[in-house]
């Protein structure tokens, strides 16, 4: 039936969000009015409503919307309470996803005081566990089932068997929030797995043998979501096939090599044999789940694009308490070595009353059931938390080993910085100065140079602004860019900085965010200093499918390493991306990433630092919320490359860019590519790495 409005009535409904917790509103109601409610279902709910009238004259309807969210007089009265001697009006009915309105009207009486009690519990028909999961059909039908995930039912349970090798294919759609869907062998443990967050279909295709498997659904930081599941097979003539996958679907890739996913959006999946069972988590928040039926464990949690909201890579133990388990971490006891595939690295380890090993590397808390124990650094720094760039590369868990040493400098070829009097910006630590090196023509809007060191060598811990990645080691700026009075050109800045770091037995970063000025004398430089000396140059903006000079002789030079640049969740204007994503503008086309052959790997652009505003009075200092450019990504680089020298310094320029590329997040197709290079930069496995050559591995 429908219903009619009253002409008094004018306001927008009061919106309810509902959800399994009841909500309570209490009202005053006048005669000639009624008072109106909207809620939204995103799926099937069993629907709960309880009125209390202190009069009674009170009553209230139930209106599902028809007509394209707007309360009209079309729209369906679909149940109503009924008035009674009695306080007591309830509706308890099952509703499909939709709009709907509560009306509370009076019978008569000029007002009454009411109290409204409303709720909407998911219906949802999967299992909660393993063991209670929801027997399904799965056959060259597709089959789809409507379920839910949330905080009080974080994860739903599907079974189904196959009967002959099969090619299967699974599909999550209908997502109201972020969703996880895995695929389980008969024993509980993961085959595959698809997440690519932001509310994205999830799909897993892939060959099974005949056999028991489990779908298993699960929320995302127990956010609350209504989703649909369609899963088929297609019978494979004559063929015998593993349970383990052969074929996943580009988001989200298996592969008995550890190292690779297939694409920028994902990591891969769990790599396992008999004995030992191994998962990689992405570049955003990730729960690592235990996995009880092997007999060794290991996660490597990557960056943490997602650090600075709270969450967190997770190793999630609940199941036991800490006292029940012998802690082994790096910094305290020294670790465990172990080789997940793309070099042996120093491990934290954890072993259980029944003897079995659980390995970690960038796991950022561990969940026990008496506890929560934290393990990254988090400065005191304001601004840190909306410093992203540095958690997607996963400097909070490297600090745990090195924040930086002496035994290290750290060259920056650029504008120079720009000083008031001799005072640098606020937010800067000490650096050695040329005496012209604030005095450039002001060819960028901002000085570039002040930029650069901010994103190194910010002061950090001390309560002001930014964090820089490197704490403790040297800085030396020299200006080559704007051809004033004393400036140097790359033969005599690098000349310069090889001097100063020969004079105190330091290793040499050079950060050199910038093309162009390349000659054969600085090439020379480059290649006697290859023992000591790294160069991390920019790859270049335009868009080309090569590298600028002088990134270019990463090709030739085991000492030079040419860095590309990659988003994090938004690109300039705000639009969501996927986090590694090489950075490139084509509508309207402002600027991109150079690929090319000899691209070493890729980091964040467009993040915050500091900056210096040239005035007729002098520079205002402050902070760029959006340093952009390849430039930008280098000094990302040239920071990771200083700690990883700062644990070992008995290392090589040419061993510290081998680190840098083998322990790098793999991005695009398997292995090297000219998009990506080796990869996106991991803070945390590099260090690692460093440590784990330095006590003797291979």
């Amino acid at each position: 039936m429908s219903t009619t409005f009253p002409e008094s009535y004018s306001e927008t409904p009061q919106n309810l969000n509902l959800s399994v917790n009841t909500q309570i509103i209490s009202d005053t109601l006048n005669w000639g009015h009624s008072n109106f409610y909207s809620f939204n279902l995103k799926g099937r709910s069993s629907f709960n409503l309880d009125l209390e009238d202190f009069s009674p004259k009170a009553h209230v309807d139930l209106i599902r919307d028809t007509n394209g969210n707007n309360l009209v007089d079309d729209d369906e009265v679909i149940n109503s309470s009924l008035f009674s001697s009695t306080n007591a009006e309830s509706i308890n009915q099952n509703l499909d996803a939709g709009l709907y309105y509560i009306q509370v009207s009076i019978d008569e009486g000029l007002e009454t005081n009411y109290k409204l009690a409303v709720s909407a519990i998911p219906i949802d028909y999967a299992g909660n566990s393993l063991q209670a999961a929801r027997h399904i059909s799965v056959n060259s039908k597709t089959n789809n089932y409507s379920g839910w995930v949330g905080i009080s039912d974080t994860n739903d349970y599907y079974q189904f068997g196959l009967k002959t090798t099969s090619d299967f294919q699974l599909g999550l759609s209908e997502l109201s929030d972020d969703t996880q869907v895995q695929l389980l062998d008969g024993n509980g443990n993961t085959l595959a797995s698809s997440f690519n967050g932001d509310i994205i279909n999830e799909s897993i295709n892939l060959t099974l043998n005949a056999g028991t498997y489990y779908v298993q659904v699960n929320s995302y930081n127990d956010s609350e979501t209504f989703y649909n599941l369609s899963l088929s097979t297609t019978p494979v003539s004559g063929s015998v096939s593993s349970p383990t996958p052969t074929s996943v679907n580009t988001s989200f890739a298996t592969s008995i090599n550890p190292q690779q996913p297939t694409t920028a959006s994902v990591s891969t999946l769990p790599i396992f044999n008999n004995s030992t069972y191994y998962e990689k988590g992405t570049l955003k928040a990730d729960t690592f789940t235990y996995k009880s039926a092997y007999n060794r464990t290991v996660y490597s949690g990557n960056g943490n694009v997602e650090y600075g909201s709270g969450r967190r890579d997770l190793l999630d133990l609940s199941a036991f308490y800490s006292t029940s388990a012998t802690i082994k971490l790096v910094e305290s006891t020294g670790g465990v070595m172990y080789n997940p595939g793309n070099g042996t690295r120093l491990f934290d380890a954890i072993t259980l009353r029944n003897g079995k090993e659980i390995l970690f590397e960038g796991i950022e808390a561990i969940k026990f059931a008496d506890k929560t124990i934290n393990l990254s650094v988090t400065p005191n720094d304001p601004l840190f938390g909306q410093q992203w760039n540095l958690h997607m590369m996963g400097i909070q868990s490297a600090w745990r080993f090195t924040k930086g040493s002496t035994n290290v400098l750290i060259g920056i070829e650029d504008t120079g910085l720009a000083a008031n009097g001799g005072n640098l910006h606020f937010d800067l630590r000490s650096s050695y100065l040329l005496d012209n090196n604030y005095l450039d023509d002001m060819s960028h809007p901002t000085t570039h140079g002040t930029s650069i060191e901010g994103v190194i060598a910010a002061a950090s811990n001390n309560g002001v602004g930014i964090s820089g990645i490197n704490w403790y080691s040297d800085v030396f700026q020299i200006d080559v860019v704007g051809n004033d009075a004393g400036d140097y050109n790359l033969v005599s800045a690098t000349q310069a900085l090889i001097n100063q770091a020969n004079s105190k037995g330091q290793r040499l970063v050079v950060n050199l965010s910038l093309t162009g000025g390349s000659s054969w004398e600085f090439e020379q430089l480059i290649a006697n200093n290859q023992n000591t000396a790294l160069f991390v140059i920019a790859a270049g903006n335009s868009d080309a499918n090569s590298l600028e000079s002088p990134a270019d002789l990463a090709k030739k030079y085991g000492n030079v390493v040419a860095v590309g640049a990659s988003w994090g969740l938004r690109d300039w204007y705000g639009n969501p991306t996927t986090p590694g994503t090489r950075i490139s503008y084509n509508n309207p086309r402002w600027w991109a990433s150079n690929k090319g052959d000899g691209l070493t790997l890729v980091a964040p652009s467009e993040y915050l630092t500091t900056n210096a505003t040239k005035f007729s009075y002098g520079f205002g200092f402050g902070y760029d919320d959006r340093f952009n450019g390849t430039s930008a990504a280098v000094p990302n680089v040239t920071g990771v490359a200083s700690l990883i020298w700062s644990v070992n310094s008995n290392l090589t320029a040419t061993q510290i860019k081998s680190i840098l590329s083998e322990t790098a997040y793999d991005l695009g197709p398997s292995g090297y590519d000219t998009e990506y290079g080796y990869g996106f930069i991991n803070a945390d496995a590099a260090v690692r790495r460093a440590m784990a050559l330095a006590r003797g591995a291979a």
